[in-house]
């Protein structure tokens, strides 16, 4: 049960996070614009620290976060949260390719379950983690959002500017 519950404003909009009693995070998710649903709670030494790092990520200055933090999950959901900490920053695997890392091809749902029940989005990068033939499947997030964190991280290429409108369309 989390200590305390913070809204953090990024580009993609508010995020919630959530805090144990002992300062670590224990929950970061996308709150699409609905209010936190639990009260914030004392102020955590580690929220402004939390702050700063998302703030340099998604400026381009950050690649690695070290922020204290708690993902609570099953055994096996663990081990595939530790295996997508091991994805670098810029690159992307897939769903089959995770489940390899971890020792069977057939646990590939299994694996997608556990990528998507990820408490930590972005800090737990599984928005990394792509179908076999590069599609973007699955997130938590909302595809808008892991679409953007793959562009920022240079794994797809930047969106192309939009065009003006012609000022006859105004």
């Amino acid at each position: 049960m989390p200590g305390s519950f913070h809204p953090l404003a990024t580009p993609l909009g508010d995020l919630g996070a959530a805090f144990d009693e002992d300062g670590r995070l224990v929950q970061l998710i996308r709150l699409h614009g609905r209010p936190p649903a639990v009260p914030a709670g004392p102020v955590p030494k580690s929220l402004p620290y939390l702050k700063r790092q998302m703030d340099a990520y998604f400026s381009g200055n950050l690649r690695d976060f070290n922020i204290p933090m708690l993902a609570e999950g099953t055994d096996f959901q663990r081990r595939v949260w530790k295996e997508l900490q091991k994805i670098p920053y810029g690159q992307a695997i897939s769903y089959l390719e995770l489940a390899r890392r971890l020792g069977d091809e057939k646990c590939i749902r299994a694996a997608a379950r556990a990528n998507g029940a990820n408490p930590l989005i972005i800090l737990i990068p599984c928005h990394r983690v792509i179908g076999s033939d590069g599609s973007l499947v699955g997130y938590g997030g909302g595809l808008d959002m892991k679409e953007y964190l793959l562009r920022l991280e240079g794994v797809l290429p930047k969106a192309p500017p939009q065009p003006a409108l012609p000022l006859e369309w105004l």
